[in-house]
């Protein structure tokens, strides 16, 4: 293990980050049994903690916009759906820019960082639903499915994905990143992977299916202007299955945890806001650079 500096998500965020996401590719990737494991699992556990202090600190930055979270089943759900819109990051401008007014070469850069970011959300629902009840359970296996293409590996979201960043030429690195959004996939990694986070995940994974289709859709139209076919597809497909997607989740995840669980309420909705400001985060720093600078072509 190399001797890296201790850092936080305060003192310097993008040191943070790329550190982070490093250690998440690495402990996240199979392998094989090795004579360094001793090495890895002291990483591990340095790691570890560092990321809960990160995800402690975000809890705190979330609580504004708890402070109205109804208690009872149906005032919850309903909060949840109105974050649809409302919630941080939504309507940003910066998507029906892309859909009409962005370059190719803008649109290139944008997706480079979605894709750098991407922590892949069927590996993700996969960690979440480990011992969840049965009902979520069995939503969050037929999203998994949907995800997996139904066993149709053209239908798969992640090769669809990939295709696009193929078709664009993207090579997505850690070092060329902007740091908000390798820190929107650790977020969610650091959910999923936690126990304890567990709820939160949920939340998250939700906050993405109901916020997903309008983004998706301003994302498709921008690609067929400046002439890319069918590669678009994972958006165009996002623009549409999500809502279906969003409705189910809520309905079969989140309403008979809320009933059942009601002590996981706030977790539910801590996650939601986290994600969602992770992806405000991303959107400001991603305008900030398309709108402030010349582009960088070797980004």
């Amino acid at each position: 293990m190399s001797a890296v500096p201790a850092t936080d998500a305060v003192s310097d965020p993008d040191a943070f980050h790329r550190r982070m996401s490093r250690w998440n590719n690495r402990r996240l990737a199979p392998a094989t049994p090795h004579a360094g494991w001793r090495d890895d699992a002291r990483e591990d556990a340095e790691m570890i903690l560092l990321e809960g202090a990160f995800v402690e600190r975000m809890r705190q930055e979330a609580q504004p916009w708890l402070k109205d979270l109804p208690t009872d089943v149906d005032g919850f759900v309903a909060w949840f759906e109105n974050l649809q819109g409302n919630g941080p990051g939504e309507n940003d401008p910066l998507f029906p820019w892309l859909a009409e007014e962005a370059s190719y070469e803008e649109m290139r850069w944008f997706l480079l960082q979605e894709v750098a970011g991407e922590a892949g959300f069927e590996d993700l629902v996969a960690y979440a639903q480990v011992k969840m009840p049965t009902r979520p359970k069995l939503e969050l296996a037929r999203n998994y499915w949907d995800e997996m293409g139904r066993g149709n590996e053209g239908g798969m979201h992640g090769p669809m994905l990939q295709k696009l960043a193929d078709k664009l030429d993207l090579h997505p690195t850690i070092e060329g990143t902007v740091w908000p959004s390798l820190a929107l996939g650790n977020t969610l990694v650091a959910f999923s992977t936690t126990r304890r986070y567990a709820y939160h995940a949920l939340g998250a994974l939700g906050a993405v299916e109901l916020t997903a289709p309008w983004r998706a859709d301003h994302v498709a139209r921008g690609l067929k202007r400046v002439g890319v076919g069918a590669e678009r597809k994972y958006f165009a497909l996002h623009a549409t299955l999500d809502v279906e997607h969003s409705r189910t989740w809520n309905e079969e995840v989140l309403r008979p945890l809320a009933a059942e669980r009601p002590e996981c309420i706030p977790s539910l909705a801590e996650g939601a806001v986290m994600r969602l400001m992770a992806g405000a985060r991303c959107f400001e720093a991603y305008r900030a650079h398309l709108w402030a600078e010349p582009l960088r072509q070797s980004a």
